[in-house]
């Protein structure tokens, strides 16, 4: 029990450290995912075929492999392959490379909702807004998009409370969240060898972020009931 005791500062302080890591992969996500997905979604659909194949082509790569692989892929093949080691060695580096991973996976992601969103709003609105003399932007704007978020922000949430687990991926390159933090433990990390523990504390990180983020998110959602 004394051992313990002893342990848990040390601990606790590699947790803290790695989650704030986590944290900040979470919300730069999310800061790069959400308008690089609408993005994604106009393009989709646009009449321009070129354009609206190639992003379709895109969503369905990203879709159709693991995130694990992009992240992999998009950090070791410049080093590889072309022997140019663009992310560096270090842990800025490495955050850079998972970064750019998540967002360009969970705008895709996002991108289809999105889609679906726009375009279960009714056409006669549209209509209704053109012979009003509204352009197609200001239909957008001040039609379209608040039912659309209405409409989107079930599958949305599930893609952001996705998101929490998934910033545990970024340990395959390394990078010191905070899973990768709580397994460090069992391998030797400051002096604490073979401790299974630290494992069961990461879980309760990712138990109260979790909870945390559904009752905001349950807040947001009731928030926009007026519009039914």
């Amino acid at each position: 029990m004394d051992k313990f005791l002893e342990q848990l500062p040390i601990v606790f302080g590699a947790l803290n450290i790695g989650f704030l890591q986590t944290l900040k992969l979470f919300f730069v996500t999310l800061i790069g995912a959400f308008p690089l997905g609408l993005v994604i979604a106009f393009g989709s659909m646009s009449r321009f075929k070129p354009i609206s194949y190639i992003a379709k082509v895109i969503v369905w790569i990203i879709r159709g492999t693991p995130l694990m692989i992009q992240l992999l892929i998009l950090y070791y093949f410049p080093g590889l392959v072309f022997h140019q080691a663009i992310w560096g060695g270090g842990e800025n580096g490495r955050f850079t490379a998972a970064a750019i991973s998540f967002i360009i996976n969970y705008s895709c992601y996002f991108s289809e909702i999105y889609r679906g969103g726009i375009q279960s709003v009714p056409k006669g609105q549209e209509e209704a807004g053109l012979v009003l003399g509204m352009t197609r932007s200001q239909i957008f704007r001040h039609v379209t998009l608040l039912q659309m978020i209405k409409n989107i922000l079930p599958p949305i949430s599930n893609e952001i409370l996705t998101l929490v687990k998934d910033t545990s991926l970024a340990r395959i390159i390394a990078l010191q969240e905070i899973i990768w933090a709580g397994q460090s433990f069992m391998k030797g990390s400051h002096g604490i060898s073979g401790a299974i523990w630290p494992l069961f504390f990461t879980a309760l990180y990712y138990l109260i972020w979790n909870g945390i983020m559904t009752v905001l998110l349950g807040k947001l959602e009731k928030k926009l009931e007026y519009f039914r």
